[in-house]
């Protein structure tokens, strides 16, 4: 029972942040264009956050391993939630500047970078607690709750932006993140036994790595769907704005995929448990690579609404396929190092393709960068399935029994 709640605060913390960081996020913009006068500075947060997450596989190594239990959780969320607050508190006394949108988004970084494995590695651990088969559960429903935020979120924060509410956003985004750090500080930390000696200040990703071919799999296929994610994101944008239906497009695409990750939420675990997680987790992405190839050729928002739905529906079942390979075989050190080198994959990854996303679609369109896109998530989900089936890499019951 004890588990049971424990792993109830954790996924009401994870939820309850996640919601007001996307309701807030439609207003961070709009208070730093009105306080600098600066378009630029507009990403400054984001693109700050972004570099320890990076760069955290040289320097969270040890840190990451503190990381192991609600109390110490709720230190990391304190410290974001500081962060978080500069910025309104700045805006109000209007000293907001550069520099400290630079540092609230270095310190948001190095939060996010400890918190986010952190929160996966102790709601895993205690679905162990819990009973067979929770841990990946637990993370299932983690990852669906920040799918209803995606969803619902950010309407929700455009009314509230209408209604006159920008800095207040911005504060309760950072209350947000103070209540799920004490939500989780009731969770105390289940500190396995290892089987095997682990390295002084926790193993590094590459060691995690060793023996575990399709963990590594596993992040190839979903990294190539974060390098190829702008395709979908800013190539919808532009292909609005080019038809003079500016924001129907990726609206509509959103939706659907917002709904068709909902769905594959309630399903995912039901098909994970039935078939070898490396061939669906490729099987998900190549799916989802034809769906944005089916964009590009029939660019139409009733096609982009229903493409964007089955591709959200396959993404989130391959999501669950890589957190099975995971949970099934690790826990403690290696599992948050694992949960670690996974964020890095999904942050580097996304990064990646912004950035060299928008010269793409400058120089062959919005409708061929899809196409492209999609043709390259799917070849490499091919190989990557062809791969394992030749290496005979350990999959189904066999990982099972690892």
């Amino acid at each position: 029972m004890r588990a049971k709640l424990e792993a109830l605060a954790l996924l009401a913390g994870s939820g309850t942040a996640d919601f007001a960081f996307r309701i807030a996020q439609v207003a961070l913009p709009l208070v730093i264009l009105r306080e600098t006068g600066s378009v630029a500075a507009t990403g400054l947060v984001g693109g700050a956050a972004g570099v320890p997450v990076l760069l955290s596989p040289w320097w969270a190594r040890k840190a990451r391993q503190w990381v192991d239990s609600g109390p110490r959780l709720a230190v990391v969320a304190l410290v974001s939630a500081l962060a978080l607050a500069s910025v309104p508190t700045a805006a109000g006394l209007g000293v907001l500047s550069p520099q400290l949108l630079v540092l609230s988004g270095l310190l948001l970084g190095f939060g996010d970078a400890l918190s986010n494995p952190g929160r996966s590695a102790l709601l895993a651990d205690t679905g162990d607690r819990w009973g067979e088969g929770r841990a990946v559960l637990l993370l299932t429903w983690q990852d669906g709750l920040r799918r209803i935020g995606m969803l619902i979120g950010p309407t929700a924060g455009a009314f509230a932006v209408a209604a006159g509410f920008t800095n207040e956003l911005l504060w309760i985004e950072a209350v947000a993140v103070v209540a799920a750090g004490l939500l989780a500080c009731t969770v105390q930390p289940e500190r396995a036994v290892a089987t095997q000696p682990v390295p002084a200040g926790g193993p590094s990703i590459r060691e995690s790595l060793r023996g575990r071919s399709d963990v590594l799999y596993g992040w190839i296929v979903r990294g190539t769907g974060c390098v190829t994610w702008f395709a979908f994101t800013l190539g919808l944008s532009v292909v609005g704005e080019q038809r003079g239906q500016p924001g129907v497009y990726l609206a509509a695409g959103m939706t659907g995929y917002g709904v068709g990750s909902l769905v594959g939420t309630a399903v995912s675990l039901a098909v994970v448990r039935r078939t070898k997680p490396v061939a669906t987790a490729a099987v998900a992405w190549g799916w989802s690579g034809l769906c944005w190839v089916g964009m590009g050729v029939w660019t139409t928002p009733p096609v982009v609404a229903v493409t964007g739905a089955l591709s959200g529906l396959t993404v989130v079942i391959g999501i669950a396929a890589i957190s099975v390979l995971i949970t099934r075989s690790s826990q403690g050190a290696e599992r948050r190092t694992l949960l670690s080198g996974q964020s890095v994959v999904v942050s580097a990854g996304s990064a990646a393709g912004l950035l060299v996303g928008g010269p793409i679609i400058g120089a062959i369109g919005a409708e061929y960068s899809l196409v492209g896109a999609g043709l390259i998530t799917a070849v490499v989900a091919g190989l990557v399935l062809l791969r394992c089936q030749t290496a005979g890499t350990l999959t189904g019951e066999a990982a099972q029994q690892r």
